[in-house]
């Protein structure tokens, strides 16, 4: 008897059309799927056998048993036991739709030097962490296979709280910190705990803008209180909104501006909050770069009366993308937040808790912040250099990662902004930072993140697009 035939008998029509590379199984499938998708396989038709498919395509026969393994699992093709493998009777059509191979998308195109919120790359610190972190997956703690604490691992509270209290001034024991996944999220937690729609809260004018639009998405009554060479002016603050429940600030280093909270309004904003049963939320954001004199004490660390919540990040000392950051609440407080982080994030990585909290022990963190602090200084310092040299007015600011620059002629910030893109820079403008009905123009400008040398040279393509103007 003649043999029977086993392929399709126009199958010669439908090769599909492999790639050259990646793994065999995955491209056969996704090939013979688009065919099948198409309708040039026909619902119920007969596919060729694994084994010509293999001798067609010059692959491992096992590779394609997987693929059509993967067709009768999706519901592409049917299974007959002792007929072979045929297209099912029933299959989604999509009318000329491609299934393509799937491929790694392009790496994203980083920032313009002197963009803001970028931290400085420490190839040390990456080759600590990568053994720390490969030490955690090699022996892997239990802890890692279950649900953990939504206020964090207590090993990295115990390291946080010791690190705050020794650099920064904060009272505090590990069970008042809540390890988070930056301060915009320990912003949402202070705000859906301890507020209200509604409740008035004084903001920094100008102020950080996403923690502006945090209050303002909860449906706050905002209060823009201006900032002076002293920073917030608190007496303002109660002119403007004397019943107000909470105030956001930035003491250490204000954002945009960079002035210092001074002392004597310090102790009048506790004074104020104590009085109005008020909650002060201090975000120290970058109080690491400080690159004259001792470090400034918190707002927390001369609070005598449990009103000040603190808010802290590791995205500009080490990386955004570990998203770690932290909140210190009076203890009274600690139960409403866990209630609230429970709801919407059960708990941190325990993983990367558990490397971060050996990197801090270990005391590669204050190693790591030292020569961090030295690249943003030269980094701060040559951007200063070439600005200057192009007669653009800037403050030299002992803190911080970014600076305050006056706007050049011909044009607002707004225009300066989009014409520094253009030749590679990057500016924020400064007048889109207001809340109130008085505004300033100036162009913020970050040091950190960019070699000194990529950073100057931004910087002097901008100032070349000046001087033609």
């Amino acid at each position: 008897m003649a043999k029977s035939r086993t392929n399709h008998p126009d199958w010669s029509i439908f090769v599909p059309v492999l790639p050259e590379k990646g793994p065999r199984p995955q491209a056969l499938y996704a090939e013979i799927r688009r065919l099948i998708e198409e309708g040039r396989l026909p619902p119920g038709s007969k596919l060729p056998t694994t084994r010509d498919l293999a001798a067609r395509f010059s692959l491992a026969r096992g590779a394609a048993v997987v693929a059509y393994e993967m067709l009768v699992a999706d519901g592409f093709a049917e299974a007959r036991v002792g007929a072979g493998t045929y297209v099912a009777r029933v299959v989604p059509t999509v009318g000329g739709l491609v299934v393509r191979e799937r491929k790694r998308p392009p790496e994203p195109q980083g920032p313009l030097p002197g963009a803001l919120g970028c931290s400085t790359a420490d190839e040390t610190t990456i080759r600590t962490f990568r053994t720390l972190l490969n030490r955690h997956l090699t022996q892997p703690s239990a802890r890692h296979y279950h649900y953990g604490q939504p206020a964090g691992g207590e090993d990295l509270r115990i390291e946080i709280a010791a690190y705050l209290r020794s650099a920064r001034g904060v009272r505090c024991e590990a069970d008042q910190v809540i390890v988070t996944s930056g301060t915009q999220q320990a912003l949402d937690l202070v705000i859906r705990s301890l507020l209200s729609p509604g409740d008035a809260v004084w903001i920094e004018d100008p102020c950080y803008p996403m923690a502006r639009a945090a209050f303002s998405a909860a449906g706050m009554r905002l209060a823009a209180v201006p900032v002076d060479g002293e920073g917030l002016d608190v007496a303002a603050g109660e002119r403007l909104s004397p019943d107000a429940r909470a105030v956001y600030v930035t003491p250490s280093h204000q954002f945009p501006l960079g002035v210092t909270l001074t002392m004597s309004r310090r102790m009048a904003l506790i004074d104020w909050a104590r009085r109005n049963e008020a909650f002060v939320i201090e975000d120290d954001y970058d109080s690491e770069f400080r690159f004259s004199g001792p470090p400034l004490t918190s707002l927390q660390g001369i609070d005598g009366d449990g009103r000040v919540i603190y808010i802290g990040t590791f995205s500009k000392t080490l990386m955004p993308g570990f998203r770690i950051g932290y909140l210190v609440v009076p203890r009274a407080l600690v139960g409403r937040v866990l209630e609230v982080r429970q709801l919407t994030d059960r708990f941190p990585s325990t993983l990367f808790e558990s490397a971060l909290a050996e990197f801090l022990r270990d005391g590669h963190f204050a190693s790591h912040v030292k020569r961090a602090r030295r690249r943003v200084r030269a980094a701060r310092d040559a951007l200063v250099e070439v600005i200057s040299g192009a007669g653009v007015s800037v403050g030299v600011p002992d803190q911080g990662l970014h600076l305050v620059a006056e706007v050049p002629p011909e044009g607002s910030d707004v225009e300066h902004v989009t014409r520094a893109a253009e030749v590679g820079f990057g500016l924020r403008a400064l007048s889109t930072m207001y809340h109130g009905d008085e505004t300033r123009q100036g162009l913020v400008i970050g040091f950190s993140g960019f070699p000194a040398d990529v950073l100057a040279s931004a910087a002097g393509r901008w100032a070349a697009s000046l001087a033609r103007r």
